[in-house]
């Protein structure tokens, strides 16, 4: 997703490793003879931990859970628990260790394909780095295809978008990523999506992932991601994924995610024609207080070929949601009140009488902490 997880977390975990280890270098030898103490010579931590947990409420209009059709959030007129993450961080001059651990309703959603233990596992893997310019991973990773991310520290929007809940979570195997300049590439082997270990008897094809990204200044970033292949149950699908920030000011600044996703389906002989799943969405983001920052999330997702999203709620069709977000932030600490309505072309969604509805709408707030 935008800035993936694995990478930004692995960025902010170093950065704070480098401050902590900031001494001073003695340089008046008429006061001591003790050698002075170089950067190479400091010593490291041997991990660095981070982590983060939230909870919220949620109140549907509709007073029922069942309209709830994206992720993490599938509650009415409940106080729940989110996750609770931890993350280990083993990091020398050239190989980086992470274990990141997630417990909790979210991270059960996240890790949906993992039974018992391994369940908690959000990510766990080795990164070699030979030179500046590539680094070489093996592993489990969150993707890197999207705009919004798991932890929810990362996003200012605390309901997931429809694209979220449709793409990919997670990849195991192995990629290479390579810098040059402005331009970044990424190119990885791994398991079908979301797919710790293949079931037995399953398909064990592999997956293609892909990303180019581009800054075009300090204050944009571009990204090209893409990830294909064939599934346990035989079905394909390729996805292609834009994401696009730009930041104006220190108080306002524009996010967009567009995909498509193209699905074909095993007919216990044959792939069939494909069909499509796609979506677009903008993020506004205003800042009027270092304090204080609002978020209004516009995301328009298409299922018209009634393939995936809406299966066992009658025809295919599409969706707009808006959602605003307001951030309250108190040092680590983040309170989000958020009002969301989606508004579809199809009775996808409940009334409280239980009679089918095109619009859905309800009120959450959740309060996260991170460190």
């Amino acid at each position: 997703m935008l800035s993936k997880i694995s990478v930004a977390c692995i960025c902010m975990a170093t950065f704070l490793t480098t401050s902590a280890q900031d001494v001073a270098v003695t340089t008046n030898t008429s006061i001591s003879n003790t050698p002075e103490i170089t950067a190479s010579e400091e010593k490291k931590p041997a991990i660095t931990i981070s982590g983060s947990a939230d909870a919220y409420y949620r109140y549907d209009f509709g007073k029922t859970k069942y309209n709830n059709l994206t992720s993490f959030t599938n509650t009415h007129n409940n106080f729940s628990l989110g996750m609770a993450s931890i993350k280990f961080e083993h990091a020398t001059e050239k190989v980086i260790v992470v274990a990141d651990l997630g417990f909790g309703d979210r991270a059960r959603e996240f890790t949906y394909t993992d039974e018992g233990i391994t369940g908690a596992i959000k990510q766990l893997y080795i990164s070699y780095a030979p030179a500046e310019w590539i680094k070489f991973t093996a592993g489990s990773w969150a993707t890197h295809v999207g705009y919004e991310l798991l932890d929810p520290q990362l996003n200012r929007n605390y309901s997931m978008s429809y694209m979220f809940t449709n793409g990919p979570f997670s990849h195991t195997g192995l990629k290479t990523e390579i810098s040059k300049g402005k331009h970044g590439f990424m190119v990885g082997i791994a398991n079908p999506t979301d797919y710790r270990l293949v079931p037995e008897g399953s398909i064990n094809k592999k997956f293609l992932l892909a990303q180019y990204s581009y800054a075009a200044s300090d204050n944009v970033n571009i990204y090209i991601n893409y990830a294909g292949g064939k599934s346990p149950d035989s079905s394909k699908s390729e996805q292609i994924d834009v994401v696009v920030t730009s930041k104006f000011s220190d108080q306002f600044s524009i996010g967009y995610n567009g995909t498509i996703i193209n699905m074909h389906s095993w007919d216990g002989a044959k792939n069939l024609e494909g069909k499509s799943l796609f979506g677009s969405a903008v993020y506004l983001n205003y800042d009027p207080k270092p304090w204080f920052g609002l978020t209004l999330r516009g995301e328009y997702f298409d299922d018209k070929n009634h393939f995936k999203t809406f299966s066992g709620f009658g025809e295919g069709g599409n969706v707009f949601s808006t959602t605003l977000s307001a951030n309250f932030k108190k040092g680590n600490f983040i309170l989000i009140p958020e009002i969301r309505v989606d508004k579809a072309s199809e009775q996808i969604f409940t009334k409280a009488d239980g009679t089918g509805s095109l619009s859905a709408g309800n009120f959450l707030v959740a309060a996260i902490y991170s460190f």
